[in-house]
């Protein structure tokens, strides 16, 4: 696969582009952290500061209700009008450091599928689709960092924005790594008509019912469902309602569990094809046994990353101390720091591409063998 030197610009130069933009936000909230420090040092007595108010001390000795002299004292209490300094989190802090290197890896690959006109494959839509919903999910990450301690989190519209963004950038995710297993499953099974037009037109069918539910999921703070008027029936993300957030983990333990009957299809499968050719039985069965190795650790990497989550969601509600909350959420967000490792870069034809772009050759080490959706 040959890379012209424009392309590589072109891939070079909207990396360059998305990353600034990135890290132009990350540099923004930390800037406003370190400001807001600033705000809480002790300053002099003003006494011509309006927000100072001053009070008269009473006389015990004076019971009478005539008027006296008395000397005027500041009272040191702020007055209401105040502007009070929100301390950092640093659980904020590691999920807004989370959201940036999410940001980074994945603006990495869609730049390198966008400017790679050999990588339109169904596969590489689906890789694509995950990568623009991790990247999403890492500028929401960032976005809620910026509106807590930058905007007003009062205001009604900036909670719905973050949350909503938030919901719909991991549940497509979730559901876009379902996508793959459902590809890679297919690939399998209907291994002689898989490179057909007809199953491009299912991926991309997929991929438009995979946005439009999660964008709907996302919309449904902002339409009505949301705790902002009954505190008492939030959930562990507020304003996410209990009943909204239990079923969002519910559907997450469905969709977990048919990722996992997939994957054990796969595995039946490329252990029957591995016996039916006997000419290579030994070779096949080293790489079949290595494949299911590798499907086993993506399975459990996938788990260990969301079942925590998932189930403190369903027992949990916003009266539960807050550090369990952050404890679970911030697994979760790095499956979106793992997901362009294990699905975007361990693929060879997105390793040629991205050593064309960077120094113009590719290694001899790497495998020349095209790989397929079925590879793992």
């Amino acid at each position: 696969m040959m890379v012209s030197t424009r392309e590589k610009l072109n891939i070079f130069a909207a990396v360059l582009h998305l990353l600034a933009m990135i890290l132009s936000l990350a540099a923004a909230a930390a800037m406003s952290s370190s400001s807001g420090s600033s705000l809480n040092s002790s300053s002099p007595l003003d006494p011509f500061d309006f927000s100072t108010t001053w009070s008269l001390p009473e006389d015990p000795s004076n019971s009478s209700s005539e008027p006296v002299v008395r000397t005027l004292t500041p009272d040191l209490h702020p007055a209401s009008t105040a502007v009070t300094v929100q301390e950092v989190s640093p659980w904020d802090i590691a999920l807004c450091v989370t959201g940036t290197l999410i940001s980074c890896e994945n603006a990495l690959v869609i730049a390198v599928l966008f400017y790679t006109p050999t990588l339109r494959a169904p596969m590489f839509i689906l890789i694509g689709s995950l990568a623009v919903a991790d990247l999403l999910a890492g500028l929401g990450l960032i976005l809620n960092f910026v509106f807590t301690y930058l905007v007003d989190s009062s205001v009604e519209f900036v909670t719905l924005l973050s949350v909503g963004l938030l919901i719909s950038a991991f549940s497509a995710s979730v559901l876009n790594i379902l996508a793959i297993t459902v590809d890679r499953y297919l690939s399998l099974y209907n291994a002689l008509t898989y490179h057909t037009e007809r199953t491009v037109t299912f991926t991309y069918l997929m991929v438009v019912f995979i946005w439009v539910s999660c964008l709907t999921l996302g919309l449904l703070p902002a339409l009505g469902w949301n705790c902002l008027k009954d505190e008492s029936t939030c959930s562990i993300c507020r304003p996410v309602t209990k009943n909204n957030a239990v079923a969002l983990a519910v559907t997450f333990l469905l969709v977990f569990a048919l990722m996992m009957q997939l994957y054990l299809q796969i595995c039946k499968i490329a252990f029957r094809h591995a016996q039916q050719i006997a000419v290579q039985h030994q070779f096949v069965a080293i790489s079949t046994t290595k494949g299911v190795s590798t499907l086993s650790a993506i399975l459990c990497a996938f788990g260990a990353c969301w079942l925590p989550f998932a189930m403190y969601s369903i027992v949990a509600d916003s009266s539960y101390p807050v550090i369990y909350t952050y404890a679970t959420v911030l697994p979760a967000t790095c499956c979106s720091v793992i997901n362009p490792i294990i699905y975007a870069f361990r693929n060879p034809d997105i390793q040629k591409s991205l050593w064309m772009a960077c120094c113009g050759c590719v290694p001899s080490n790497l495998s020349l063998r095209p790989r397929t959706s079925s590879d793992v």
